[in-house]
């Protein structure tokens, strides 16, 4: 598996995310504020965190909600650890105990501080798109196996036939389904560079936001919109990876995720309905041995697998995410014409 360089992953490994995902599950029968808690004096920065600690956020939240506050930078933890007794001024207490409460409120963090990291990349997220999750790391950590080893073989391939006179460039091409912010598309692209990388979403505000992110950090995309693969034509990959809603119908879960998209987040059929058909499309648009990944539910890959083998995919198997966990199933198409 790559390493991944990066910061924020690190802060991940040191298990903030962990302690991030436990709140998400907090009972909303814990203490919730409904008015401004204000002291005299002011109170301090160190002060609120507590405070807001008390009613159930982690540290990592509630240094998130404080740095917004006092217009900080997010990855400015280290100032905020040297500036923790500054006092905050009534306009800034306010703020931060606004977004407390609509913390409490599970809403994303994330949609409160308009940014998240993933894979090492800093993304502007919103209301628009999904709040993307470490779990999809996995799905990015595949892809790039599959594409580099793709590009060494390539290259293989060009230096052979360039000593013999018969040099053929051909660019590799992969396309994120259902792409949202960018998160998945973008770190492709950010490791593997010289692969054509398409971004593909059904929603004009998710593409406008991504295209944002692709601009904020450099890296050049090819934006579609379409309903999965319905408007690529022709067009064919070496890879397709998607993150497709497969959650179903009233699921519990839901409950606790009704600030972000439900087109993004529920299927029909039991969750099932949008991995299905694009099983099967993507076979007209994957080159011969080309591969599928697909992220799923934690009780989803039988189905998911069995779904493949039905359209004959070839090599199929399930990886799981880092809390051990079935999340992404892959497979080859036939090497048919």
């Amino acid at each position: 598996m790559r390493a991944r360089a990066s910061s924020c992953k690190t802060l991940k490994s040191a298990g903030w995310w962990f302690d991030l995902s436990t709140s998400f599950e907090r009972d909303m029968t814990s203490p919730q504020p409904t008015t401004l808690p204000l002291g005299a004096p002011l109170l301090t920065a160190a002060d609120w965190i507590q405070r807001a600690r008390q009613h159930g956020l982690t540290l990592w939240e509630c240094q998130s909600l404080m740095l917004k506050a006092l217009t900080q930078a997010q990855g400015n933890r280290a100032w905020l650890y040297t500036h923790d007794q500054i006092c905050l001024s009534q306009q800034q207490s306010e703020a931060f105990w606004a977004d407390v409460q609509r913390r409490l409120d599970h809403v994303p963090l994330a949609y409160i501080t308009h940014e998240n990291c993933f894979y090492g990349l800093t993304l502007q997220v919103d209301e628009r798109v999904l709040d993307p999750r470490s779990d999809t790391e996995t799905l990015v950590d595949w892809a790039l196996e599959i594409l580099h080893q793709k590009i060494e073989v390539s290259t293989h391939s060009l230096q052979s036939s360039t000593s013999i006179g018969n040099a053929k460039n051909q660019t590799l091409r992969v396309v994120d389904l259902g792409c949202g912010s960018g998160a998945i598309a973008l770190a492709l692209k950010a490791h593997a560079p010289s692969v054509e990388v398409w971004a593909v979403d059904s929603s004009p505000g998710a593409l406008a936001l991504c295209e944002h992110n692709a601009k904020s950090l450099g890296l050049t995309l090819t934006l579609q919109e379409s309903n999965w693969l319905e408007a690529l034509g022709s067009t064919r990959f070496e890879l397709i990876v998607s993150n497709p809603p497969y959650i179903a119908p009233g699921d519990p879960h839901l409950a606790k995720l009704g600030h972000e998209p439900v087109s993004a987040l529920v299927s029909a059929d039991g969750g099932m309905a949008d991995i299905r058909r694009i099983a099967k499309t993507a076979l007209e648009h994957l080159q011969p041995q080309g591969w599928l990944l697909l992220e799923h539910g934690h009780d989803q890959s039988e189905r998911v697998q069995s779904t493949l083998a039905q359209w004959g995919y070839l090599n199929i198997h399930t990886r799981p995410d880092l809390a051990g966990i079935p999340r992404c199933t892959g497979a080859q198409r036939p090497n048919m014409a």
